[in-house]
């Protein structure tokens, strides 16, 4: 069977009319505003390569992306944003650390 077929809730079958399955959704943190987030500026060597990864953001994944893809825009290169961490290809630490700075949020240095 394949993946797309195959169901993750648990239920396949229920004889019983009234059933309603009660799913848990996970709801994601109301996103704070710039100055209440605390975010890290970490340099990462992730497959051999430099990253620049921004970690500790508290929201939502599309006000996530929107930063990601305004740090990837300044800084004229490629990355991710997902699962919490925005992604930067390459040691931009001091660029990305200032532009988070001048957008309003708490954001410091962290790791080696």
């Amino acid at each position: 069977m394949s993946n797309k077929n195959k169901r993750k809730d648990g239920v396949v079958f229920s004889t019983n009319p009234d059933f309603e399955y009660q799913f848990d959704a996970e709801e994601a943190p109301e996103t704070l505003a710039p100055n209440q987030q605390d975010l890290r500026v970490w340099r990462e060597n992730r497959g051999g390569k430099t990253t620049t990864v921004v970690k500790g953001f508290i929201g939502f994944d599309v006000d996530l992306a929107d930063l990601g893809k305004m740090l990837k825009n300044k800084c004229g290169v490629g990355g991710s944003a997902k699962e919490g961490e925005i992604l930067i290809q390459g040691d931009h630490r001091d660029k990305v650390l200032e532009l988070l700075v001048k957008a309003g949020y708490k954001a410091k240095k962290a790791g080696g």
